[in-house]
């Protein structure tokens, strides 16, 4: 996320941090064209959820590629956790989902960002599309271990049940889930609606809304027209050429 794109103080003095050495200390690929990395990182500077990750791949010949990804895991967490979706053009994707192991190193940068970030204090409601389930699942984590599970509320959809990164762990939370392409209990296949949110907020809720363009203009949008402050709405996109994932 560029500064630009900053649009109020979210968590002021949020931890940040260099360029670090990572050893990869697990690979898990749970759903298909996705990776699960487990980071060791090399004097780590802790984050606070919803914050993320650079990873850069560099070439024999100097050439690097980066690209930054959501962190998934608590804060108190001894590793970083990230979930990465394979993009058929992702130069970082494919070399993480196809390529890396165990005991790899790889360089990495964070934690970055301050304005899509939790402060573990506040009522929130969250609208994941797909992928961008990634930062409340972290969320979510640092929330039980705090012992105020009851401060997030968490909507998320997807195309399908086996596309949904961490999907045991949403249902076991009580997360709404919508599937676009096929029904998922008694609720049949279609789009996340107004009315499906309105028994999850309550009020001085934060919104924090993280997918693709698309689902992010749809979703604010939603939540702004329920009646919450466009100024409490936090957005975070993400795509190909996007920044967290």
């Amino acid at each position: 996320m560029t500064d630009a794109e900053v649009l109020g103080p979210g968590v002021a003095g949020a931890p940040s941090g260099g360029w670090r050495t990572a050893t990869v200390s697990g690979v898990r690929r749970p759903i298909q064209r996705s990776v699960e990395l487990r980071l060791d990182v090399h004097d780590r500077v802790d984050h606070l959820p919803g914050q993320h990750y650079v990873v850069r791949l560099t070439a024999e010949d100097g050439y690097t590629a980066q690209r930054s990804y959501s962190v998934a895991s608590a804060p108190g967490d001894p590793l970083v956790e990230l979930f990465v979706e394979r993009l058929d053009d992702g130069e970082v994707s494919s070399y993480l989902a196809d390529v890396v192991e165990p005991g790899d190193e790889l360089d990495v940068r964070g934690p970055i960002g301050g304005w899509f970030v939790w402060d573990g204090e506040t009522p929130a409601l969250l609208l994941a599309g797909g992928f961008g389930v990634v930062p409340f699942i972290a969320m979510l984590r640092h929330a039980r271990a705090l012992g105020r599970a009851d401060l997030l509320r968490i909507a998320v959809s997807s195309r399908t049940m086996a596309e949904l990164p961490y999907a045991e762990e949403l249902m076991d939370t009580g997360a709404l889930i919508v599937l676009t392409r096929e029904a998922h209990g008694i609720r049949p296949a279609g789009r996340l609606t107004a009315g499906e949110l309105i028994p999850l907020w309550e009020p001085g809720q934060t919104g924090y809304v993280c997918g693709s363009a698309s689902f992010a203009e749809s979703a604010s949008r939603i939540l702004v027209d329920l009646g919450l402050p466009a100024a409490d709405v936090r957005v975070e996109r993400f795509g190909p050429s996007g920044a967290p994932a």
